[in-house]
């Protein structure tokens, strides 16, 4: 049920207009939440202390968000509308009033974006060494320039593709920008009652995506980007000769990139037959937005919302002033011209469990002590060399990884694939079904199989979301068992601008956990526990609820009491339910949520004792780290899972108990640092706003600068409680 009230605002008064609806439910939309979050990542554009370069790199960012959701969770929504099913979302409505609210709110946002760009960015693109050109602009000698490379380059690539009663619907590509053009011809007549009038006829042309979406000029010391739609779109003509084009309309849609994959027991090929098949349908699937240039032709709009069966909610309208797709500012944001404009990141300082990094034995220092490393501020180096090291030592006997996301160029796979042809057995779980790196898992797969790789391709309706390692090593008599636990995936890209943690240890407990967990992804054991692990989909959730009520019990009986989570999102129901409780037993409870989150806090009778902040900054919050204060005693994990359903019912994760004290510490500094931010943190309220964390007069503390000092002296004296 929602209620009225004209004060609220939706955030900073920005993308969002003043809503006269609060949610009167316990519960947060998560699509909604979501847009909040992806407010919170522009508004790191709008931050006047960062260069130029660093705010386009976070508008491309937002581009690339809220494309992803739309074809995902707008490709969801779909799934229901489209064939009648019925959903209620957190904030009470049904899938059709939700889609008009949803919808209607993505458009504020987009508009926004465009506003942006229009009115604060582009005004400095002259000062800061380029400028964005149209055709027209240019001087003759650079049109002269523009036109060689269209004949050359541009024109050779262009196929115009009609639809009329001779030809079909052509399948137009997902997030490409496309020309719908209006043409009539002397033999295009038609009668129509005693008159004859032309029969329009419409074309399409979609810009290759290989494309490099702008032109680059040099003038002077000036650089000049010309939009290649608008090279192409100036130079149409040439597509249609001895034809009329009577209008043009530039658009881009985005399909429905949301499906499952129906498995069985079936051979293992015919699964990876129905990954490519799903996979396919990616281009074909659902439209259900269409970014469109706001002086376009209506006969070719009305056209394309009756043939998608859309309306005026799904069309995005691209100002004139604007550009189409801001993904393409990282060509200008990574060109090398502007290399000295982008502040290089600091380089990473070593772990604080392992000073030694530069000459240690790594196999050596593990059997004595176990290291925690915290990306991006430690380097993922150690973790590399292990698995780099392992494949050459003929002491170690068999490597298991789990993989999920991989770096373009992994040295991870090049080291496994070395193990194997070492002789050593190698088992890797590839998740197939990791979205949007489906493709680039198969054929990484496949290529460490015929190495000689044993390699599993997901499992069974499960996604293995879990970042686990092993390494089996035998010296004498002596078998040592090595293990690394994360929250983030072996993918040495992402650990640049990730923030994770994991741990590497010899720990034989952890050691027999982790074996008995690769034993269920690749067989059929079925463990009744673990010592150290809480696992999903079996107790993740029974088990987080557990700790949840020892935290409520503690306070009813006035014992010290306390939880501190860091996660990426909070959605499910029953988690979010025992939070409630352990606040009205009068549990103090801080999250840390950088994306979505469901759950109200400060709602009196209901959350008074629950905090909610996002980070949000130069490094994406990636790390999940649970603290339980435990009468004194805390109990610590980290791991792979967020509080979501699908990581308790449809994937398999892991959460791994921190028991090394001087690792506990760690972790629990880290949660401190976090919660001491007042530079990248906004405090969510209890009607789902974020507002900007306001730092009361203490000094600024940007914990993506100070991770890179920390001392050991500041780490055993933290505290949450």
């Amino acid at each position: 049920m929602l209620v009225q009230d004209k004060n609220v605002s939706r955030f900073f008064g920005g993308a969002f207009k003043a809503n006269s609806y609060v949610e009167k439910s316990d519960y947060v939309s998560r699509d909604l939440s979501w847009l909040n979050f992806n407010n919170r990542v522009l508004d790191q554009a709008k931050k006047k202390n960062r260069s130029l370069f660093e705010r386009m790199k976070f508008m491309a960012i937002t581009a690339s968000n809220l494309d992803e959701f739309f074809m995902i969770r707008v490709g969801s929504l779909y799934n229901y509308l489209d064939y009648g099913r019925r959903r209620i979302d957190y904030s009470g409505l049904r899938e059709v009033p939700f889609r008009e609210k949803l919808l209607k709110e993505s458009k504020a946002f987009f508009q926004s974006v465009n506003d942006y760009y229009s009115n604060e960015l582009k005004p400095l693109f002259d000062s800061n060494g380029f400028r964005i050109k149209k055709v027209d602009e240019l001087t003759e000698e650079h049109k002269t320039t523009v036109r060689k490379y269209f004949e050359k380059t541009i024109y050779p690539m262009l196929t115009p593709m009609a639809y009329d009663s001779y030809h079909t619907f052509p399948v137009l590509m997902n997030n490409v920008a496309t020309f719908g053009v209006v043409t009539k011809s002397p033999g295009d007549m038609i009668a129509v009652g005693k008159r004859e009038k032309f029969n329009r006829k419409i074309s399409f042309v979609q810009i290759p995506p290989n494309l490099p979406k702008f032109y680059e000029i040099m003038d002077n010391d000036h650089l000049i980007f010309v939009p290649i739609e608008d090279i192409v779109g100036k130079y149409m003509e040439w597509l249609f000769r001895n034809v009329d084009i009577q209008g043009m309309c530039l658009f881009r849609l985005t399909r429905n990139g949301d499906f499952s994959v129906e498995e069985s027991d079936d051979i293992e090929a015919n699964f990876l037959e129905e990954m490519k098949r799903k996979l396919k349908t990616r281009k074909t699937g659902r439209v259900v937005r269409i970014e469109m240039s706001a002086s376009s032709n209506k006969w070719v709009l009305r056209l394309l919302k009756s043939r998608w069966d859309l309306d005026e909610n799904n069309i995005f309208w691209v100002p004139d002033e604007s550009i189409f797709d801001f993904t393409r500012f990282w060509q200008i944001v990574g060109h090398r011209h502007f290399n000295d404009r982008v502040p290089a990141p600091p380089e990473p300082i070593k772990p604080l469990s392992y000073p030694e990094l530069d000459t240690s034995d790594i196999f050596e220092v593990l059997k004595s002590k176990d290291i925690l490393l915290h990306s991006p501020y430690n380097s993922i180096e150690p973790l590399i060399h292990l698995i780099e090291k392992a494949s050459e030592d003929p002491d170690v006997l068999l490597i298991k990884l789990t993989v999920y996301r991989l770096a373009k160029e992994s040295r991870i796979i090049k080291a496994l694939n070395n193990a194997a042809e070492n002789g050593k057995h190698v088992s890797v779980l590839f998740e197939v079904k990791a979205r949007f790196d489906e493709e680039n898992n198969m054929k990484q797969a496949q290529l460490l199989q015929k190495a000689g790789c044993f390699v599993i391709y997901g499992i069974s309706r499960y996604k293995t979301h879990t970042k686990l390692l092993l390494i089996v090593r035998k010296q004498g008599r002596q078998i040592t068992s090595y293990v690394h636990m994360g929250s983030g995936n072996y993918n040495e890209d992402t650990s640049k601008i990730y923030s994770d943690i994991g741990i590497m240890s010899t720990n034989e407990v952890y050691a027999q956990d982790v074996s008995e967990f690769f034993n269920v992804i690749t067989g059929h054991s079925s463990p009744k526990s673990y010592q150290r692990l809480i696992t999903a989909p079996t107790e993740m959730r029974n088990k987080l609820i557990d700790l949840l009520a020892v935290e409520s019990q503690n306070a009813r009986k006035g014992r010290p009491s306390g939880v501190v989570i860091k996660i990426n999102s909070i959605q499910d129901q029953e988690v979010i339910d025992a939070l409630y409780e352990a606040s009205q037993q009068g549990v103090p409870i801080k999250l840390i949520v950088r994306g979505i989150c469901c759950l109200r806090p400060g709602r009196i009778g209901l959350s008074d004792n629950i905090e909610v902040y996002s980070i949000v900054g130069n490094y994406l919050e990636h790390s999940r780290i649970y603290y339980f204060h435990n009468n004194n005693d805390p109990k610590v994990y980290g791991g792979s899972a967020d509080i979501m359903v699908r990581s308790f019912d449809r994937r398999l994760e892991s959460l791994f108990l921190i028991s090394d004290e001087r690792l506990k510490q760690e972790a629990i500094n880290i949660l401190a640092y976090c919660l001491k931010d007042n530079h990248n943190s906004y405090t969510m309220l209890e009607d789902g706003r974020y507002v900007v964390k306001q730092a009361d007069g203490e000094p600024k503390f940007n914990i993506h600068q100070e991770f890179f000092k920390v001392t050991p002296e500041e780490v055993m004296s933290a505290k949450l409680f």
